[in-house]
């Protein structure tokens, strides 16, 4: 099978190497947390040094021949302790689903008290999520996340046009598991099981969701609205008038958290750049996948600018921004009447002290539409850089207001290419 690198997330494995830490892999199911572990990570530690017997893999959802039953702590402890033949030597410890081994907190930190032992732990986001690693490794816990692949992943050993290859992006995403899978019927059936035999399943089974029709017409409703702003108000009418579902705004957020806690959706909060103030009523969401959306809404809505956006707040986050949905409030006169309006920005991504303001413009077909995209950030009166992405294949120029555009490919195939 056909091996695709992700140096990304490798480098930051590497960067925590030994660091005392335990290394916890989150992110989606089926994102590749176990084959960056066992795979890509284990051939980097052999290829520095390391001799296999140093190097401990555990698949707790996995039995093995002649294995005991490694979701018992006793057994778990007489396997792992036995494979330590040295108290000076480095040993490094892979444990897949950690979630399933009996009384695994303390488990596993008696087992990162060992000096000479270097843990990496990942879990379903069924039993185990990243808002629980802070109490559940008192502190110790170093979490890494991962994504499905991004653009230039998935672009990874093609040769077709780049073109063909951003259609089938932008209509299947970049789940790792759709590389085993040769036709379109092949692919959307493998998405849709995982909703309905993985994500869902898991959803309800941790959180006891008792209204699962409400959860899931919430997931439609969340999936149709992708980069549409939308508030708890807006999601509980829809959900009456649309799915006839019936249900109190409290319900709604706690089931929306439970969707996100999944890691299948984010929000980014609305934020004043002027007023350097957040609306926490108002917000956009954004999902995981859009392969995974589309084939929620059973690929009937492929709105390719809203897609669009999905993709760039991903690549965002991926690059480890924070994002929020920036808005600029101005007075103007409009028919002779003074007049408040507000003014989108698609993106604000922060990353330590870099800022950058974005659009996502599918097309600019003539100067109006321009103009209308140039609004927003023509009204910002900081240093920071702003940018417009285009989906048309452009090179990267710089217009008169010291506005920068760029195409989409170069946005997505290049990682330095903000800077």
């Amino acid at each position: 099978m056909e091996i695709i690198q992700r140096p990304h997330y490798l480098e930051k494995l590497i960067k925590r190497q030994n660091n005392g830490d335990i290394k916890v892999i989150t992110g989606i199911r089926r994102c590749g947390k176990s084959w960056l572990l066992s795979k890509l990570y284990s051939q980097f530690l052999i290829g520095n040094g390391v001799p296999k017997e140093q190097i401990i893999d555990i698949s707790l959802d996995m039995e093995e021949e002649g294995l005991p039953d490694l979701r018992a702590k006793e057994e778990f402890k007489k396997y792992v302790y036995g494979k330590i033949q040295s108290e000076t030597l480095p040993y490094y410890i892979f444990i897949d689903e950690v979630q399933l081994l009996e009384d695994f907190e303390r488990v596993i930190n008696g087992l990162n008290n060992r000096e000479n032992v270097d843990l990496y732990v990942t879990g379903s986001n069924s039993k185990f999520l990243s808002s629980d690693i802070r109490t559940i490794f008192r502190g110790r816990g170093d979490e890494v996340r991962v994504h499905p692949f991004s653009f230039k992943e998935f672009c990874t050993n093609r040769t077709e046009p780049i073109s063909t290859l951003w259609k089938e992006f932008y209509t299947f995403g970049g789940m790792p598991g759709l590389t085993l899978r040769k036709t379109e019927e092949q692919k959307a059936s493998y998405l849709k099981r995982l909703w309905d035999k993985t994500y869902v399943d898991d959803i309800v089974e941790r959180n006891k969701v008792r209204n699962v029709p409400a959860l899931e017409a919430i997931i439609d409703g969340l999936c149709s609205a992708i980069s549409s702003l939308t508030n708890i108000d807006k999601i509980r009418n829809t959900l009456q008038s649309v799915s006839h579902i019936k249900t109190d705004a409290e319900t709604i957020s706690k089931y929306i958290g439970f969707v996100e806690n999944a890691f299948l959706l984010s929000q980014a909060l609305r934020y004043s750049i002027k007023g350097k103030r957040y609306y926490e009523s108002i917000k956009k969401y954004y999902i995981e996948d859009v392969g995974l959306r589309n084939a929620r809404l059973n690929f009937r809505q492929q709105e390719i600018t809203h897609i669009m956006e999905n993709v760039i707040y991903n690549e965002l986050i991926i690059r480890d921004y924070l994002v929020d949905v920036g808005i600029v409030e101005s007075r103007e006169t409009i028919d002779g009447k003074l007049q408040y309006r507000q003014h989108e920005v698609d993106f604000i991504a922060t990353n330590g002290m870099k800022k950058y303001y974005i659009q996502s413009a599918f097309a600019l077909p003539d100067e109006a539409k321009r103009q209308q995209e140039l609004a927003s950030l023509l009204r910002i009166d900081d240093s920071f850089i702003k940018i417009v992405i285009t989906a048309d294949d452009i090179a990267t120029y710089i217009e008169d207001h010291g506005i920068v555009f760029m195409g989409l490919f170069q946005f997505l195939t290049n990682q330095d290419v903000l800077e």
